[in-house]
């Protein structure tokens, strides 16, 4: 049989998912996990280019570790690790900066974002796309599942290992992306696309009061009779003949179906809401599966690191 592909992704510990991940992507990781060779990780260093509070991101990433694990993520089939576990991430980035042009990197759509909203923006975020390509190429990953916005930090890392490839001999493989098309389609309360930094999100494992509070505050279009808000969240949950046939029998009772998708989020969420506080009182069962994941991460990127300081001159015994 042959070798499962190596399947990489890693998430920021930025605040509360919402059902737009969970949709967009957290359902896929779960889904891929049998199939693949899996590596998750929170991505802590690079929370640092907008995150400089301690205890919140110590909390964040452990809030990150009790979501996946809630979610399905299984330990025994994913490695599930912390990235400033893995030192030598850092270190393939340095390498990495040296064979990179700036050029090149003003070109991360995050920096220019962020010189078009006039901020000065820090090293570590005009550098973080080639961190990010450490990530991925020191694993030596596959296929790396992300959202059509985020396709241009793939592109970056096989371009990096293209560039390391051709000056000291074949060294990384070429990753691919994996497009979670449906990442950009769930729609918030606002109708706009569902984003922490919109305040419109849903929460994964939100209390049964706050799913009560955020559906009623969906914006509805009340000319068709639909609110179409209301439905494209719900056709997540349902199937869509069960799911229209409801809407045409409550066409324009837009409270009843409101209180519908209400019920179905908290049959959705329920159990999950609990899987997670159970894992957050085992705290440290939970601490030792990243204390194991970051082992074998480590690991496999030291024997990289070691082939990579031989072809570059620094190992000189």
């Amino acid at each position: 049989m042959a070798d499962k592909k190596i399947l990489l992704s890693g998430v920021k510990p930025t605040g509360r998912p919402h059902i737009g991940n969970y949709f967009g992507a957290m359902k896929r990781f779960v889904e891929m996990q049998g199939s693949y060779e899996s590596y998750v990780f929170i991505a802590d260093s690079h929370a640092l280019t907008s995150l400089q509070n301690k205890q919140e991101l110590k909390s964040n990433t452990l809030g990150v570790l009790l979501d996946y694990m809630a979610i399905g993520l299984n330990p025994q089939k994913v490695t599930l690790y912390k990235q400033s576990d893995v030192p030598q991430v850092t270190e393939l980035t340095w390498i990495f900066n040296c064979l990179t042009t700036v050029p090149y990197l003003m070109r991360a759509h995050a920096y220019k974002d962020a010189v078009a909203n006039g901020k000065e923006p820090t090293v570590g975020l005009f550098d973080y796309p080639l961190l990010m390509a450490a990530d991925i190429l020191i694993q030596g990953a596959d296929v790396v599942p992300v959202g059509q916005d985020q396709k241009q930090h793939v592109e970056i890392a096989r371009d990096t290992a293209q560039k390391f490839n051709n000056v000291f001999g074949g060294t990384f493989k070429l990753p691919e992306s994996i497009i979670l098309e449906s990442v950009a389609t769930v729609p918030g309360t606002d109708g706009r696309k569902m984003s922490k930094s919109y305040g419109n999100t849903i929460p994964i494992f939100a209390t049964d009061e706050e799913i009560e509070k955020a559906v009623m505050s969906i914006v509805t279009d009340s000319s068709s009779g639909i609110p179409e808000n209301v439905y494209a969240i719900h056709t997540l949950l349902r199937e869509k003949g069960d799911l229209d046939k409801l809407y045409a029998e409550k066409k324009g009772q837009y409270k009843e179906l409101k209180e519908a998708l209400i019920e179905d989020l908290k049959k959705f969420i329920g159990p999950m809401r609990e899987k997670r506080q159970a894992l957050e009182k085992d705290k440290g069962v939970v601490l030792e599966v990243l204390k194991a994941g970051g082992q074998v991460a480590r690991e496999r990127a030291e024997k990289k690191m070691e082939e990579v300081r031989e072809k570059i001159g620094l190992k000189i015994s």
